[in-house]
C-alpha cells in the first residue's frame, strides 16, 4: 500500500506542460535583437543578402529593387558586387568556404528569381568557360566549386562532367560556344592528360582557346613553364576556384592581368607548415621506372622469423555496420581543414581555431552523422593470401603455398634505407612464405547520388559538407577495418587509446593505399579486384583502375612492426 505524501509534499493533480502552454497561450513571440537590414538602402541590403549569405526576406528586397532597377542591373550592379566582396573576405582569410558556398546559395536562388523577368541578351555574360574533369579521372569537387564561384560571379559555365575525352572537350566547347576551356584532374596520369590534350588543340589549330587548368596534382611552374612552353596558346593554373575567377578577369578584360603569379600558400595540417609540393607527392600513380631497378640493393629490414599464419584463405566480406561506431574513427582534422576546408585565419592561435572549429564545425559533423545515416552503407570485402619478397616483387600464392598466383612489382627509395614493401615479406627461401592482407572499403553510391542532387540544386554547402563527411567515412571505414585485421593477424599490441595516435599509424603494421607513394600504380588494383572479388559489395574498376564509387579505398596490409609510411624519392 503507497505510503501517505508528507506535510512537505504535494501531490500533483494537473498535467503541469498542458498548465505551462495555457499560462502562455495568447503570449507573441518577440525578437530582442534588432533587424540587421533596418536603415540600409535596398541596394546595401541586397548586397547584405549576399555577404552573409541570409535568405529570409530576400525575394521581398528583390521586388523592392526592381522599383527601380531593371533585373540585368540588380544582378550586375548590386548582386555581382556583393559577391565581389565576398571574394575579397575569402583571399583576405576573413571568410571561410562553407560561408563562401552560402553567399553562393543565396546569389543562386536570386538569379533564379530574377531570370524570369529578364530578356536574353547575347553578350550579357561577362564570359563563358566549358569545364570538364579529364579522361580517366573521375574526381570533379573541386572542378564544381569553380562551376559555382564562376556561375554566380556573372560567368557562363558549361559543366560537362567527369572522364572526358579531349574530342567531347573540344565539341562541347565549340557547340556551346565557350572561350575558355577548363581542365581538372586529381591524378598525376591526369596531368599527362592535360599535357596531350594541349598537343591536341596545337595538332587542330585550336591554341586560340585561352586553357586554364587546376587539380590537386599540378603545380605552378609545370603549367606556367613546362606546359606553357609546348602550347601555342595561353594557358593558365588556377590553385583554387578564386584564382580561377581572376583568370577569367583578365581573359575577359574585366580586371588587368596580373604582371605575376601569387604562390601558392603552404598547407597547414595540424600546427605543421607542410610545402605543397610534398603534400602532392602524397598521392601519385606515375614514377620514374628507375625507381623499380635497384639490382642487389636492398633496405636493411630483417622480415620476421615468426609471420601470423593465415586468418583464412581467401576473401570474405561484411555488411552490417554501427555506422556509428565508424563515425568515430573520422579525423576531425582531415574532415574540417581537409575537405571542408576551414583555414586557421592569420593572427589566430592554433588552440583558439580549434575552439572556433568546435562550436562552428563541429554542430554540422553532428548533423551530417544523423543526415547521412540512411544513405551511408559501408561494406567491406578483406582476405589473406600467402606470399614471399623477390628483390621489388610480392608474390602471390595458391593455397598450396608454391603455386605463384601473381606478383605486384613496386617501387624502391634511390636513397636513406631504400625502403621497397616486399622487404617487410619474407624471401621464400627453401619453400617459406610470409602472410599479407588486402582489404577494400566503400560506403556505397547513395552518397554520390545525393551530392549530384544538392550540386543541381544549388544547396552549395550542403554539398561541400556530404562530400567531404562521405570521403572521411570511408576513410574512417578503412581505419576501422584495418583493425579488426590487426586483430585477426594477432599483432593488435600496440593499438593506441587516443584516436590522434591512431590518426598517426601508431600502431603494429601498416596500410598501403593504392595510389600513394609506397604503391603508386593504380593499375594494381586490377590485381587486388582478382584476389578480392569486391564487385558483389558494389565497386567496380574504371577504365583507368580508379574505384567507382569515389568514396572507396583499397590496401595492402602489412603486419611487420617495422613497416611504416614512406616516400618514394
Amino acid at each position: 500500500m503507497p505510503e501517505e505524501p508528507s506535510n512537505l509534499e504535494q501531490v500533483c493533480i494537473y498535467d503541469p506542460l498542458i498548465e505551462l502552454m495555457a499560462r502562455f497561450e495568447n503570449v507573441k513571440a518577440s525578437s530582442t535583437s534588432s533587424n540587421p537590414f533596418e536603415g540600409l538602402s535596398v541596394e546595401d541590403k541586397l548586397k547584405k543578402h549576399i555577404i552573409e549569405g541570409i535568405k529570409k526576406n530576400l525575394e521581398a528586397d528583390l521586388d523592392e529593387a526592381l522599383t527601380t532597377y531593371s533585373p540585368l542591373q540588380v544582378i550586375n550592379d548590386i548582386l555581382l558586387d556583393g559577391m565581389k566582396t565576398v571574394g575579397d573576405l575569402f583571399g583576405s582569410g576573413a571568410m571561410q568556404l562553407p560561408f563562401v558556398l552560402q553567399s553562393a546559395e543565396v546569389m543562386k536562388s536570386a538569379v533564379r528569381y530574377l531570370e524570369p523577368m529578364m530578356e536574353k541578351v547575347e553578350g550579357s555574360e561577362k564570359g563563358s568557360i566549358l569545364l570538364a574533369t579529364v579522361a580517366g579521372d573521375v574526381h570533379d569537387i573541386g572542378k564544381n566549386l569553380v562551376d559555382i564561384i564562376l556561375s554566380n560571379n556573372g560567368y557562363r559555365v558549361v559543366n560537362i562532367g567527369i572522364k572526358q575525352p579531349i574530342n567531347s572537350i573540344l565539341d562541347k566547347a565549340a557547340e556551346s560556344k565557350c572561350q575558355v576551356i577548363g581542365m581538372s584532374g586529381l591524378l598525376v596520369k591526369s596531368t599527362l592528360v592535360m599535357r596531350d590534350n594541349l598537343l591536341e588543340l596545337n595538332s587542330r589549330g585550336l591554341s586560340a582557346y585561352p586553357v586554364i587548368l587546376g587539380g590537386a596534382a599540378l603545380t605552378r611552374a609545370y603549367v606556367e613553364q613546362d606546359l606553357q612552353d609546348i602550347y601555342s596558346g595561353s594557358v593558365f593554373y588556377a590553385q583554387d576556384a578564386f584564382e580561377g575567377l581572376r583568370l577569367m578577369g583578365e581573359i575577359s578584360g574585366e580586371i588587368p592581368a596580373s604582371p605575376a603569379r601569387i604562390a601558392p600558400p603552404k598547407v597547414v595540417d595540424g600546427d605543421e607548415v607542410i610545402d605543397p609540393a610534398r603534400v602532392r607527392s602524397h598521392r601519385t600513380d606515375v614514377l620514374d621506372p628507375e625507381l623499380y631497378v635497384f639490382a642487389g640493393v636492398s633496405s636493411d629490414v630483417v622480415p620476421v622469423d615468426n609471420p601470423p599464419a593465415l586468418p583464412f584463405f581467401g576473401s570474405k566480406r561484411h555488411q552490417k555496420f554501427d555506422l556509428f561506431e565508424i563515425y568515430k574513427y573520422i579525423n576531425p582534422i582531415a574532415l574540417f581543414r581537409g575537405q571542408w576546408q576551414y583555414r586557421r585565419p592569420d593572427g589566430m592561435g592554433n588552440l583558439e581555431f580549434t575552439e572556433w572549429l568546435n562550436a562552428h564545425a563541429g554542430p554540422v559533423f553532428e548533423r551530417m552523422k544523423r543526415e547521412l545515416a540512411s544513405v551511408l552503407k559501408p561494406k567491406v570485402k578483406w582476405g589473406y593470401f600467402p606470399c614471399s619478397g623477390s628483390g621489388n616483387d610480392l608474390i602471390i600464392y595458391r593455397d598450396d603455398l608454391k603455386t605463384e598466383w601473381l606478383r605486384f612489382s613496386l617501387p624502391r627509395q634511390r636513397d636513406g634505407r631504400r625502403l621497397c614493401i616486399t622487404d617487410f615479406f619474407r624471401p621464400g627461401e627453401g619453400g617459406a612464405t610470409d602472410t599479407v592482407g588486402f582489404q577494400i572499403v566503400t560506403i556505397g553510391s547513395d552518397a554520390t547520388a545525393l551530392e549530384r542532387k544538392l550540386f543541381d540544386g544549388g544547396d552549395y554547402q550542403d554539398y561541400l559538407y556530404v562530400h567531404g563527411m562521405s570521403v572521411e567515412t570511408a576513410e574512417a571505414l578503412a581505419e576501422y577495418w584495418h583493425r579488426q585485421v590487426r586483430i585477426e593477424l594477432g599483432i593488435a599490441d600496440q593499438e593506441p587509446d587516443d584516436m590522434r595516435l591512431l590518426f598517426s599509424a601508431k600502431y603494429h603494421g601498416a596500410r598501403y593505399s593504392f595510389g600513394y607513394p609506397a604503391c603508386p600504380n593504380l593499375e594494381d588494383q586490377a590485381k587486388l579486384f582478382e584476389l578480392l572479388q569486391p564487385q558483389d559489395i558494389g565497386i567496380e574498376l574504371s577504365e583507368e583502375f580508379m574505384l567507382v564509387p569515389e568514396q572507396s579505398t583499397s590496401a595492402i596490409v602489412v603486419h611487420h612492426p617495422e613497416a611504416k609510411y614512406f616516400n618514394i624519392r
